[in-house]
């Protein structure tokens, strides 16, 4: 399977990763754990924590696109509290962000984008296409295994040129016109409070459902009663006609 050339130097951007070759076709992100190295001999070609879900992610961004022979993206490690981090990168290979830089479908506190342009985005969706969600998984057997099983399916580097992104440090949720960042413990309750929504309109749905079920039910008896109330009351009517024929004849 054809290989690629990578930016010169790979990767380009600085984090707390480790490095293996560079041909290999999976990369996996930690979350908020730090690991040991293991994923490396695993057939992973970089590995390290990404622990934010804005900058963290456009630097995770930066360094796959940078490196076409990167097919595979493995989210594992502990997720980091109020960020969400892992969710986020899901959410973001899945859905990109919308016209104000939001990860779509993303609950952490701030999941804004603002390094990345269309052209980045389209190629991190189109370059790793697959994404193992092994979040708040730590063992090692686990993680080795799916970095494995990628890299039985490796289809060769994608055939592009390296991308370069360039990823300004600095500029905060507080540069974001408009926007008022919310404590890691808020962003973390407003998640729970959405899944509480939801359970609670799918318990709504159910028992509307199930109240439906009932209504048809008792709907059905009654029906039942008047057509059998309805039958005996002609029997009875038949029967004293008959009875009448018969004692007047």
């Amino acid at each position: 399977m054809a290989k690629s050339a990578t930016t010169d130097p790979w990767p380009p951007l600085p984090g707390e990763f480790e490095v293996g070759n560079p041909e290999n076709c999976v990369a996996v992100a930690t979350c908020g754990s730090h690991m040991s190295d293991f994923p490396l001999g695993a057939g992973a070609s970089i590995t390290g924590p990404c622990k934010t879900e804005n900058i963290g992610i456009e630097k995770l961004v930066a360094n796959i696109v940078s490196n076409p022979n990167i097919r595979f993206l493995v989210i594992t490690g502990m997720e980091v509290k109020g960020h969400i981090t892992g969710q986020a990168i899901l959410a973001f290979h899945q859905s990109g962000i919308d016209q104000d830089g939001r990860i779509i479908g993303s609950t952490g506190a701030i999941p804004f984008i603002q390094n990345l342009d269309d052209d980045a985005i389209k190629r991190f969706q189109e370059q790793v296409i697959e994404v193992i969600d092994l979040i708040d998984t730590e063992d090692e057997g686990k993680i080795a295994a799916a970095i494995k099983a990628c890299v039985a399916k490796d289809p060769g580097a994608l055939d592009v040129e390296p991308m370069e992104v360039k990823i300004e440090e600095g500029g905060g949720e507080e540069e974001i016109a408009g926007f008022r960042p919310m404590a890691a413990e808020v962003a973390t309750v407003r998640a729970r409070i959405k899944e509480i929504e939801a359970a609670m309109i799918d318990t709504g749905n159910l028992n509307k459902f199930a109240a439906g079920v009932y209504a048809a039910k008792i709907e059905g008896v009654m029906i039942g009663l008047t057509i059998t109330l309805i039958l005996l009351g002609l029997t009875l009517t038949a029967s004293g006609a008959l009875k009448f024929l018969v004692g007047g004849a």
